[in-house]
């Protein structure tokens, strides 16, 4: 199948992500995942048309797609459209009864394709917008800031945090050698979180891979401390404290400024980092998370004024893009522990 984001980028994106191909090619197996394979829902392209449209990127392509496919359950597309509402615009406001009246229509492993499905397409919205704007295809545009508020109520920590499912995952005695190799890491297998996204093993191993090649191949590009900054950055704006955490403290280990996260972690994104670089990021990864589309010239003028080359644009959106994924995910199917 075409390369999604290949095929609604410009020629100039998809050269530079030649460079990073098993984020590539992973995320476009995630696509196919949740869209293609038999683990896929009937109201998938109906919910991707919604986002897209929500988010002003991709509307007729995901419109087009939505109008080939017929849902013949409305109560469970409309139980489907609600929360995807709440995951684009509100992801920290999740809560057990979101889930719980989501599982009037969907079973377990039903609730994890559709919260992968939908926090997916957050991200590959993200990369589109964002690698058409480098490429001077796309610009911000005045729209409805749809996105998450910085200010909800959550509490943060730079301490090692839990994470408590509200849908059962599986029992590491139900694990079999499919879900083992989408797991990729063996001690994954003692995490909720995993053992509840593995329920869906091919969309979860695709995801795993994209997220590797994104955080963790270093030929070039922006630095892993600044990836991890950025990560940092749209977990604290999407208010998802278990990702805020990990992120700040990996980002320590890779030689940022523990002070600044610090600060960064209690009192969010609207510090002054005492840093041109650094601020100018955060203005992009805000732009980005909150709507897409007001990711626009100005940010990417900025980010090459403090030397961002195209490889590094493409580090930085990529990073951003897929924590919009992982909040996602993490905010809806769970929370917290402390």
């Amino acid at each position: 199948m075409t390369d999604i984001i290949d095929f609604l980028t410009a020629n100039s994106a998809t050269e530079v992500r030649a460079q990073r191909p098993q984020a590539r090619d992973n995320a476009q197996y995630s696509f196919e995942a949740l869209f293609e394979s038999d683990n896929a829902l009937p109201e998938s392209f109906a919910v991707a048309a919604r986002i897209a449209k929500l988010h002003g990127v991709a509307e007729d392509f995901y419109a087009d797609l939505a109008a080939d496919e017929t849902v013949d359950d409305e109560a469970r597309l409309q139980a489907a459209f609600e929360f995807t509402d709440l995951l684009v615009a509100r992801p920290a406001d999740a809560q057990p009864a979101d889930v719980e009246k989501l599982g009037r229509h969907f079973d377990a492993t039903e609730t994890v394709t559709l919260a992968q499905t939908i926090a997916c397409v957050a991200f590959q919205l993200r990369v589109i917008h964002g690698l058409n704007v480098v490429a001077g295809t796309a610009d911000a545009v005045e729209a409805e800031r749809i996105g998450p508020a910085h200010t909800a109520r959550k509490r943060f920590s730079t301490e090692t945090l839990g994470w408590r499912p509200w849908v059962t995952p599986l029992k590491k005695s139900e694990l079999t050698d499919v879900h083992r190799d989408a797991l990729i890491k063996p001690e994954r297998e003692n995490m909720p979180y995993f053992r509840l996204l593995v329920r869906n093993p091919e969309a979860l191993k695709a995801r795993t891979l994209t997220d590797l090649d994104i955080f963790y191949n270093t030929n070039g590009g922006l630095s892993r401390a600044e990836r991890e900054i950025s990560a940092t950055l749209a977990s604290r704006f999407n208010a998802c404290p278990y990702c805020a955490s990990v992120h700040q403290r990996r980002a320590k280990e890779e030689g940022a400024d523990p002070k600044l996260l610090d600060e960064l972690i209690a009192h969010g994104v609207d510090i002054d980092f005492g840093s041109s670089r650094l601020n100018t990021m955060r203005d992009a990864a805000i732009a980005l998370t909150r709507t897409p589309v007001e990711f626009g010239a100005y940010h990417v003028e900025a980010l090459r004024g403090e030397d961002f080359g195209d490889l590094e644009l493409l580090d930085f959106i990529s990073a951003v893009a897929f924590f919009n994924w992982a909040n996602r995910l993490m905010l809806s199917l769970g929370e917290a522990t402390y």
